[in-house]
This record gives C-alpha cells, structure tokens and sequence, in this order.
C-alpha cells in the first residue's frame, strides 16, 4: 500500500525542524502495541518512520530499525529532534511492515499513524494514543508509546580559588592578579573558558567564587582527578635562576556541582503554563463595526486581536493538559449597568471565565463585541494583579508546578502607567510573565520602557525589579505577512488560515521566553515536580477577583538549583595562567544569577 502523509509523496532524508533559535535537543523513544498483522505465514515485521512538517510539507526525518515477528516492537533507535518552545513541531509516525530489502515505503504495507505537535509530547513526557489508517480510522487495536527524554548535561561547577605568595610585577605596588581557565579546543589551540576579576594591590588575592557548565570547564568528565594546589610557574625565571621553585601557588578552596534545571526539566516533569488572556476594549479602537477599526473581523474573519491570540495561544495550548484559558477583557462598559471594567470575563461569566482551547478564546471575544461599549482608560494593572495574585499562591507549593503567562493586546498608551509598574515589579518575585503586544499604530514607548530588556525596571518607589518578566512585541512590524495562496485555497475557515501563516513576530514573542519563564529559580530554591497523572479540574468559582482567589487548578511554577555534590575534574584539561594588571581594572565579572539571590 503507497503512503502519502497529508497529500505529498515523502520526501527522503533529513529535514530541518525549527528555527535557529533552538532550546535544545530531544530524544524520543517509540515503542507498538497490537500492530496489525499482514503476513500470513508469520507476524508483521514492523519499523517506524518519523514525519516532520515544513511549510505545509511532510518530510521523512528519520527511520527505527525493523522488528523482525513482532506484533508489540519496542524500536531501540531513537528519534533526536531540536526542540523549539516558540514553535508548533507537527510530527507523524508512521509504521510500516518491511516486506523487501527496498528503502522506498509504497513497498511495505502501512500498520498505521499517529499524529502530534513536539510539545504535546514534551508537555505529556509519555503519551499512548491509538493508531489510525489513512482514512481515520482505527488500525485495530493498535497502538503507539512515544516517550522523550531531554538530551543536555546541564550540570554547573561553582569554584572558589585563592592564590599565595604570587610575584609582585608592579615597581611602587603589589601585582594586581587574575585568574584565566583555558581548555584544549578541538582544533589543538587553548580555548578561553572563565576569567577572574582582579584582585588589585595583593600578593595574596581571594577571588569570588564562580559558576561555569560543566561542559564548558571539562566536557562533562568527572572522572580526572583534582588538585588541590597548583604552582604559578614562569618560565623565563626558571629558565635564568637555578634555585626557583615557583612564583606562587593556587589553592582551590572548594568544588560544587549543582544542577542548572533547563526550561524542559519543567515541562517534562509536569509543570504546566497557565496562560491567560486580556483584551483591550477601550474606545480608542474604534467602532467594530466600522472596518477601520481594529477590532474590526474583516471578510476573511481576522483582524489583529485574533491573529495575536491564535499566534501565542497555539504554542502555549501544548503545555497545559486541560486547554482551558481564562479571557479577560478591559477598558468597557458592561450591561445591564453600563459601569467600566478593567477586568471582565469576555464570557460574562465571572464565575467561570474559562474558554476551552483557543477556539473557545477567538469563539468568545468575537460573541461577545456586540454586547459591550468600548470605553476607557487603558489600565493594565488591575489584570496584571489579577494573575499575580494566583502566582503568589503557586509558590506555596513545594514543587514547580505552575507557571503564570498573561498575554496583553493593546493598541494605546497606558493609562495607569504608575500602577502597572509597581504591579510588574512585584510581579517579577512570582513565578508569572507577561507578553503585551501592541496592534495598531499608537505610541508604544511605554510598553518598550517596561520590557526590560536594556535597563532594569523600577516602581515609582524606586523598587527594582527582581528580573525582567515582559516582552514588548509591535505587530505593525509584522502587519502583513505572506499568505500561502494553496492554504488560502484549501481552508475557508479563517482560523485554520491563522494557524497556517508564517509570521516572525510569533518566534519573536516567544523565543526568549524559557530564559524570561525560568529566570526565577535565581529567586527561590524550588525543583522540577515528579511527573504524575495530572489532575487538572478546573474550579470556576475562584476564578474573578472577589477576596483573595484559590488556585482553580494546576498551573505552574518557578525552577531553581537541585543536589549539589562534590566532584573531580582533570588539571590536565585546563590551563591556568596568572596575569598581572599593570593599568586600568578592566571588568572581568561575568553576569551570574546568583546576583539575585535572596530576593524576597
């Protein structure tokens, strides 16, 4: 039986996924149950092919081994893909009974497929699903297990050094000493891996501790011995005196290792991102019924609002099991009374603000237009404390099970500028990020002044934020990209066109969102949770703001540092040559999230 995958012939050989922006590498683990049987003298001999989708394009990626009689395979070869946060990864396997030596798949009989996003698997860890013929339905009883496993070594070594009796360089001082580490490179030269600051005026400098990975120090081997001091040799002065001995030594005061959790530590281990939505329903839009308003729904069903939530939402929906998101709006007057709100379910239902999926968000916000004035001001805080006050309960927990995202769209200056900052500021404590993204051609000076990302934020108070926990993105940068004509012809649903365009700005707003997300655990110790059935009901009572809320169901938290043990790295690997600073003190201090450390 031929097998097209979505229409297309596959194309052999590797194909790319995702875009530079790669957070690291996955290994995905497949393994059958119940295949079908197509011989007749003997069982299927099964292997599984992997599909990655391009450009609206299924491409072979990769092949397992062939299980020979084997109607439950367990493949040893493994899948390794890049993995994206900022990107939808479709992938299909596919399984196929090899029955010739040929490589091309319309010779081997189909046992059926299974169809997924990346991060459906990543957010899962596992995931059994039943497998499907080409028509949709049920190969049997058949069935796949695809389990991914991080691939990284994300283990990082604190050192702490001192040095004694070194070489004094300076005529009317002492020497002004540093420290460089230096590893063999592939290539034969000494590669640079850490240099100290400088001590100034000292014979006998203590220099900070300092963390570096693993990787980066020794490539990860722990099986070198340790030296506890080392000598300082010159040699030009053991060359010219007969007596010398050394120009000082090197004493290496303690060795840590900690585990430096990465985004998918989370994510594997069940964390799930709590994603949120708030709209701006002030009057400066315009009129929706008047096309010149951006909240216009255009012929085509768009309009900028929508693009926006189907851009962030469509990443965020794989990590969230239940798919239910509260949508808030702002900046309009509601019935009966026609009193303003800064903070209402579009749903107008204060109890329940859920919407299922980011259908249930587009479904809701287009209902419910014509039933509201817009209004004003632009007022962000009341939203952002809003979530925030459901973040400061997820760090109760003793694990990182919830992690908060509010997506603000806006097309106008904030109103309540003073408020919204001191929200952000105490918000960035809590295990809670914000992407605002500015439709319209208003002036979004204030939004770039809240993204922090060349100066650090400070309330009106002068309070610093504890880190940067927003990211700024002006759609009107990226206002019309291409539309494929073949996807405008195939899909009449404005939606579904939604979902199939290719627009930069969705990668812009997510791409530094693992660093932004996880740039907490420099805040409090909390690990990965242990991956366990979820249990997320969600409880719709405590979703509106009235008295503190309770958690309405799993969210997700904030990362941290994990054991710390003591190890043995190999002296032979790494160089260390002292210097002496003759002039100026440059800053040789490298950024470090220790900085952050206890902040409340």
């Amino acid at each position: 039986m031929a097998y097209m995958p979505g229409g297309g012939a596959p194309a052999p050989g590797v194909a790319p996924v995702g875009s530079q922006y790669c957070v690291c590498k996955v290994e995905l683990s497949v393994s059958g149950q119940n295949l079908l049987d197509r011989d007749v003298t003997s069982k299927s001999d099964p292997f599984c092919v992997l599909f990655t989708e391009n450009d609206g394009r299924w491409s072979e990626y990769d092949r397992t081994e062939t299980a020979v009689n084997n109607l439950n395979p367990a493949f040893s070869k493994k899948f390794v893909l890049d993995y994206h946060f900022e990107e939808v990864q479709k992938l299909k396997f596919a399984l196929f009974d090899q029955d010739k030596s040929s490589t091309q798949l319309e010779e081997h009989d189909f046992l059926g497929q299974f169809s997924c996003s990346l991060g459906t698997i990543v957010s899962s860890k596992k995931i059994t699903q039943p497998l499907l013929l080409m028509n949709d339905k049920p190969a049997g009883k058949g069935l796949i297990t695809i389990a991914a496993q991080e691939l990284s070594d994300n283990r990082v070594i604190t050192l702490s050094l001192v040095g004694r009796k070194l070489d004094k360089k300076d005529l009317f001082g002492k020497s002004d000493p540093f420290l460089e580490f230096y590893k063999p490179g592939g290539d034969g030269k000494w590669m640079l891996v850490h240099r100290t600051e400088v001590i100034k005026y000292t014979l006998d400098p203590v220099w900070k501790p300092f963390t570096v990975p693993l990787v980066s120090l020794c490539d990860g081997d722990m099986e070198k011995p340790i030296q506890r001091e080392f000598e300082c040799i010159n040699p030009k002065k053991q060359k010219k005196k007969k007596n010398y001995k050394n120009s000082g030594i090197i004493i290496l005061r303690s060795c840590k290792i900690n585990r430096d959790y990465s985004f998918l530590d989370y994510i594997l281990g069940g964390c799930q991102l709590m994603f949120t939505v708030g709209i701006d329903f002030t009057a400066s839009n315009g009129n929706p019924l008047d096309p010149s308003s951006l909240h216009y729904i255009n012929p085509m069903g768009t309009n900028e609002y929508l693009s926006a939530i189907w851009a962030v939402g469509q990443i965020i929906q794989d990590y969230d099991s239940d798919k239910m998101f509260p949508a808030l709006g702002f900046g309009a007057q509601l019935p009966p009374d026609w009193k303003v709100s800064h903070e209402f379910a579009i749903n107008f239902n204060p109890t329940n603000p859920f919407c299922s999926g980011v259908d249930g968000i587009a479904q809701a916000y287009s209902a419910c237009l014509p039933h509201i004035r817009f209004y004003g001001p632009t007022n962000f805080s009341p939203i952002v404390n809003h979530v925030a006050r459901f973040a400061a309960q997820a760090t109760q927990q003793q694990t990182a099970m919830q992690y908060f995202i509010l997506l603000i769209i806006t097309d106008g200056v904030i109103s309540d500028m003073e408020e919204t900052r001191h929200a952000v500021v105490q918000a960035s404590k809590l295990p809670m990020s914000i992407i605002i993204v500015g439709v319209g051609n208003a002036d979004f000076a204030a939004m770039e002044f809240l993204d922090g990302d060349s100066r650090t934020l400070h309330s009106h108070t002068g309070e610093e934020a504890a880190r940067d926990i927003v990211q700024f993105v002006p759609f009107r940068e990226f206002r019309n990209p291409p539309i494929d004509k073949f996807i405008l012809k195939r899909y009449s649903q404005a939606p579904r066109v939604l979902r199939r365009q290719k627009r930069p700005w969705r990668k812009l707003c997510w791409q530094s969102c693992p660093n932004k997300l996880f740039s907490i655990s420099s805040i409090k110790t909390c690990p990965p949770p242990t991956r366990s059935p979820p249990e997320c009901q969600p409880s719709p009572s405590s979703s509106m703001p009235a008295g503190p809320p309770t958690l309405p169901r799993n969210m997700h938290a904030h990362p941290a540092s994990l054991w710390v043990a003591f190890f043995f790295f190999s002296f032979k690997l790494i160089h260390i040559f002292i210097f002496y600073n003759r002039t100026s003190t440059p800053n040789f201090l490298q950024p470090s999230w220790a900085s952050f450390i206890g902040v409340d």
